[in-house]
């Protein structure tokens, strides 16, 4: 009889052309360090400096063309943020951004190497600020480019200053600074779906459940500070990048708890998922306050795909506040538990299925 009903639920998923999620055989990382993911990030950025120029002169015995021999010097490199599809998130980019400088002059009319542009590679759909918060750059395809600073010019060297009434110059130019500049850089997507909860809702467990995500698990709030990506594999190779972010208290949208930094956190996902644990009271509240938070930061944030997730249904008392939850709102209720993996199959089917209704 239970391989006959396992046997008709597959037969029927798959009649209805939904994809089925797959369990990864590949073993967790046994790493101590837990690996965040980091989607926003205030860089400085700066050129490099041209190169001086050089004051020589030639001497030869017998030679008509020896005199001022200084060469210029080279100019300093670009800083350049580069669209790529190869980086997924800012966490190798480093807070100040350098370029190298050029190289000066030398005598017998030698130049100066100019120094390499250093190129510095961003996931696609990056958004660049200046320091006034105005949106400068937006690298939404592959190869895009923006020049964060721009490397000084080379200097010029006593050759060049040669002229009718000026047979012996002994000046040259210092070589120019490069600019330094302030951003900050931004993704304008994060994930397809984002973990929304109060803190100890149970969302890195449920991560951890669904994903080989190894966020970091205790019983205390806030465990959770930075956002944790896993992604959800399906057998038509298709992949659902899920968040796990910090947790929302009331009055997040005044900056309190972890405040803005969280809800832009939640801007950048496409779709909402909302943790909540039913084995407290009034779990109907959680809700609310969780909405409203959403509601207050942005009209637009409250209105994508939403779907609740009642969590902890193993402890006793639970699945009565999970029929409480289902009649006080039209979002589908989904109820799991993450530490024992209850119901954690249908919870992938609705990911997929919401998934493919806004994709």
């Amino acid at each position: 009889m239970f391989r006959r009903s396992i046997s008709f639920c597959i037969t029927r998923f798959y009649c209805q052309g939904i994809a089925q999620p797959l369990r990864s055989r590949k073993p967790k990382s046994q790493s101590v360090k837990a690996q965040h993911f980091i989607d926003f990030k205030r860089i400085k950025a700066l050129g490099g400096s041209g190169g001086d120029g050089c004051i020589s002169f030639l001497h030869l015995w017998s030679n008509e063309f020896a005199g001022p021999d200084g060469g210029d010097g080279g100019h300093g490199g670009h800083v350049v943020l580069k669209a790529s599809m190869d980086v997924k998130d800012l966490t190798h980019v480093l807070s100040i951004l350098k370029a190298e400088p050029g190289e000066r002059g030398s005598n017998k009319d030698c130049n100066g190497k100019n120094a390499d542009h250093f190129i510095v590679n961003v996931p696609i759909g990056t958004v660049v600020k200046n320091e006034r918060g105005k949106v400068i750059a937006d690298l939404s395809e592959e190869g895009l480019m923006f020049v964060a600073a721009r490397g000084g010019a080379g200097g010029k060297g006593n050759h060049f200053f040669i002229s009718d009434t000026m047979q012996a110059p002994e000046i040259c130019e210092y070589g120019a600074k490069g600019e330094q500049l302030e951003y900050s850089i931004e993704l304008r997507s994060m994930a397809h779906i984002g973990m929304i909860g109060f803190p100890n809702a149970g969302k890195s467990t449920l991560l951890r459940a669904i994903s080989r995500a190894r966020p970091k698990v205790a019983p205390y709030p806030f465990t959770t500070l930075k956002p944790h990506l896993g992604m959800i594999q399906y057998d038509d190779y298709e992949q659902i990048a899920v968040a796990d972010l910090p947790g929302l208290i009331p009055d997040s949208h005044k900056n309190k708890g972890l405040g803005i930094q969280f809800l832009k956190h939640a801007e950048r996902c496409s779709g909402l998922l909302f943790v909540i644990d039913v084995s407290n009271e009034n779990p109907c509240d959680h809700l609310d306050t969780l909405k409203y938070e959403l509601s207050q930061f942005s009209d637009e944030l409250i209105q994508r795909p939403q779907l609740i997730v009642a969590n902890k249904i193993d402890i006793p008392g639970a699945f009565d506040n999970v029929k409480i939850l289902k009649d006080s709102t039209d979002i589908p209720v989904i109820p799991v538990s993450a530490k024992i993996g209850t119901n954690l199959s249908e919870l992938l089917q609705e990911i997929r299925r919401m998934y493919d209704k806004n994709k």
